[in-house]
């Protein structure tokens, strides 16, 4: 009777180890699962950017030198405009540049300057605006990655220009705001480097944009 009891006690608790197994793999299955569903939400909310606004530090680096700019941009989706004003260096603080999808406007505030260009062409290399990543993650294959704390979208843009090769956007889990953006060459070399210090997504109104 007492190796009965023995016997039904051990194949207990060994059906009860099984059960607590697999039941903890499940667990870390279906963890996993909500993370990679909160990543794709993360991703398509910053696809489908109806307006932003941030005061970004922006590093651009060339075979000569490395420069920094800070800048004020926003972006309305209703009316395609896109504004970027340098706040820093001073030299070239009040420069502003507005595009509308169409024509390009370059402003000097500071000495009441204006200059518009008619059917502007190139604006699609404007890489400091976080359109311009986005335009490119949809037109071009794209990854996600994640780490404790961050998304990360990573395209490839498909082109001749080999110091615009890659693009990646850091995003906050918590937030779901852009942390920072980076643009490489093909030889993997940071060239652009943004980081958003203070961003606003989708609470621009229309009259703001000025």
């Amino acid at each position: 009777m007492n190796k009965k009891i023995i016997f039904c006690l051990i194949l207990f608790f060994a059906i009860a180890i099984i059960i607590f197994i697999k039941s903890s793999y499940k667990s870390i299955n279906f963890g996993k699962n909500i993370i990679n569903q909160s990543a794709d939400k993360i991703k398509e909310n910053i696809l489908n950017i109806e307006s932003y606004e941030a005061n970004v530090k922006i590093t651009i680096t060339s075979n000569k030198n490395t420069n920094t700019y800070e800048a004020k941009q926003k972006y309305y989706k209703e009316n395609n405009l896109y504004r970027q004003e340098i706040i820093f260096p001073e030299n070239i603080a009040g420069v502003v540049s507005e595009f509308d999808g169409k024509n390009l406007q370059i402003k000097n505030t500071k000495l009441n300057l204006s200059k518009i260009y008619e059917d502007y062409n190139y604006i699609g290399s404007n890489d400091l605006s976080l359109i311009s990543f986005i335009e490119d993650c949809k037109n071009n294959d794209s990854n996600i990655y994640e780490n404790e704390e961050e998304i990360i979208l990573e395209t490839v843009v498909k082109n001749n220009n080999k110091y615009r090769a890659i693009k990646r956007l850091f995003i906050n889990k918590n937030t779901g705001n852009p942390i920072k953006m980076e643009i490489k060459d093909n030889a993997q070399n940071t060239l652009v480097y943004i980081l958003y210090n203070e961003i606003q997504i989708n609470k621009l109104q229309k009259e703001q944009m000025n």
